[in-house]
């Protein structure tokens, strides 16, 4: 990650800690190809967990059904990388940890596609009481540009529905 991406996510991080206090509300995290990074970030401030409740990688795409309750139905015909699966992750994520707001990533970071993602394909997705969101990023890299490219998305468009 470059600094400024390290700059941006310290940044994103600081006015989802200040937005989600504000609403009194909890944040889970479920984590695909970015295996971690996101709630690694969202914990590295100081107080975090008055908001984070956790995470959950689900990288195996077994794991997205029998973890976060991604139904098999969905992985089949979308496969684990789509609109739909990060959604039914973020709305699984949260319900398994007991969240107001459930923050989901799911992608191809390479080198080889993964169902019918191609490589740098990304979907975040944010469900939250009366709000839920998916938006798709098309990232370039290698694997771990991608990986870092998809912290910041997904980080990125959390602060923006927190703004809202």
């Amino acid at each position: 990650m470059t600094g400024d991406e390290r700059d941006r996510c310290r940044d994103a991080v600081t006015a989802i800690h200040q937005g989600l206090r504000d609403r009194g509300w909890s944040l889970a995290v479920g984590e695909s190809l970015t295996a971690g990074l996101v709630a690694a970030h969202l914990a590295d401030v100081p107080g975090a967990s008055d908001v984070l409740r956790g995470g959950v990688v689900a990288y195996a795409t077994d794991l997205k059904e029998s973890l976060l309750g991604v139904p098999r139905i969905l992985l089949d015909r979308t496969g684990p990388v789509s609109a739909e699966v990060a959604r039914a992750m973020a709305e699984g994520v949260a319900n398994l940890l007991g969240a107001d707001v459930g923050l989901a990533v799911t992608g191809a970071a390479g080198p080889t596609t993964q169902g019918t993602g191609e490589v740098g394909e990304v979907f975040g997705a944010f469900v939250a009481p009366g709000a839920a969101d998916v938006a798709r990023f098309r990232l370039s890299g290698d694997r771990n540009e991608v990986r870092d490219g998809a912290v910041v998305a997904v980080l990125g468009m959390l602060v923006r529905e927190l703004a809202d």
